[in-house]
Parts: structure tokens; sequence; C-alpha cells
């Protein structure tokens, strides 16, 4: 696969383009491009562009773009995570690996037990941060449509604003597996409720449930929240989504 590069402006087969710093910058000094490579464009909005570099000059790239591509790699399981915030590098390792998996949406959540104090004007900030990882896994996985990233909400207030055809809360105690919910209730669209290191309160999993969240378990092992999110997702795209 050549080096994807996004870039958030229109694009149009036969022009020729400037690419911003960012992109200028990892081209020309980080992976050292010459005129004449390949690369791949995308914005965002479905379908790519192959282009050729054609001047590399004062460490700016100009490329001229080729024809429209509608390739599309987008699951047909709509789902939305919400994750309850972890601290550091857990949070963006999180991100990054829905994003590869598929996720449609993510909102971070701001929940009883969350060790992370995000103060208003950090939210910006933070939410840049997150936007930026989620556009470099698109880069590396090969999507061409960016998940949509929320800013930080507190748990009750997403769980009342979610529209999906299931929802899901992950619950140590749950009787229920993930493939009994999904063999009995078949969907194209789904949310995901994932606390945070220490997990939910007792009383955020019976609120979740009180708004339609179905408790669900993944098995007998205590997973981490950095892997219990990516499990679940994994789990839910074998069984409705497209990696069965």
């Amino acid at each position: 696969m050549t080096t994807r590069i996004f870039q958030p402006l229109p694009l149009e087969a036969g022009k020729h383009f400037l690419l911003d710093a960012s992109a200028s910058h990892h081209l020309a000094i980080v992976l050292r491009a010459r005129r004449g490579d390949s690369v791949t464009l995308f914005n965002g909005q479905g379908g790519e562009y192959p282009a050729t570099i054609r001047r590399i000059e004062h460490r700016q790239v100009e490329v001229e773009l080729g024809a429209h591509s509608d390739r599309d790699v987008e699951s047909p399981l709509k789902l939305h995570l919400g994750q309850g915030i972890s601290r550091g590098e857990k949070m963006d390792f999180t991100l990054q690996k829905a994003v590869e998996l598929g996720i449609s949406a993510v909102t971070p959540l701001l929940t009883v037990r969350c060790n992370v104090r995000l103060v208003k004007e950090r939210f910006e900030k933070k939410l840049q941060h997150w936007r930026g990882i989620a556009i470099h896994a698109c880069e590396q996985c090969g999507r061409n449509r960016l998940p949509d990233i929320s800013a930080p909400m507190l748990l009750a207030e997403w769980v009342e604003r979610v529209s999906v055809e299931q929802a899901f809360v992950l619950d140590p105690l749950a009787s229920q597996s993930l493939k009994q919910r999904v063999l009995d209730k078949p969907f194209s669209s789904a949310a995901l409720l994932i606390g945070p290191e220490g997990g939910l309160e007792a009383s955020e999993v019976a609120l979740a449930q009180t708004k339609g969240f179905a408790p669900l378990s993944l098995g007998p092992r205590v997973l981490r929240t950095e892997t219990a999110g990516l499990a679940a997702i994994s789990a839910l795209q074998c069984l409705a989504g497209d990696m069965g």
C-alpha cells in the first residue's frame, strides 16, 4: 500500500495540490520521498485519489491527483464507543485500535472512577489530540471516512443521548453473552459502554440499564479497560460486522 495522506480540503482529479505543512514534512523529511513517488490522498468524506509527487521545494510538496476511486472499507455495523477516559497512553491506544477495528464514533466519558480530570480550557486541546490519533489510524489502516470523535461528556448525558438499535454495557456480573445477544436480536448499529481503570460503579451500570443498555459479559476473566473495549469491538465485528 502506498503512503496515505489525509487532507481536509476539496480534492479533484487532475488538479495539482500543495500538501499542508505537516504532510509535506512527513513525506519530504521523514519518509525522504522523491519527485515521481506515488501517494494516496483522502479527505475523510469517502473515496480516495492516487497522486504523484511533482515537486518538493523548501519542504513543501506538490502532488498531481489521479482519478477518484470510491474504495470503501467501512463496516456495515455502525458502532459507537462510549469509553471511560483512562490515563495518557492507554486512552490513545484504545482510540487508535478502535479506529483500526472499524469504530464509527467515539465519545470519551467522564465517570465516577475516572482518574482524569479535564478542565474546560483543556478540552479542545485534548480533543484535537484524539482526532489526530484517529486521522493517523485511518491513514494506516486504509479507511477513507473519519470516525466521529466527540468532546468529553458525562456518562449520564451520553447514555441519554446515544441513538442506536442495540446498546451494551460491559459488566463482569452479567449472565448473558454477546453471542446470545446478537443471535436473539440482529442489528446494524450499536453502542458500547466501557468503564475506565477501575471499571464502572454499580450505580452507573444500573443507570445505563434504565436507558436500554443490556449488561454484557466477555467471559470469566477480568479485562483492563484498554483490552475490554477492543475485545468487545472485535467480537461485535465478527458477529454483526465485517470480520466474520
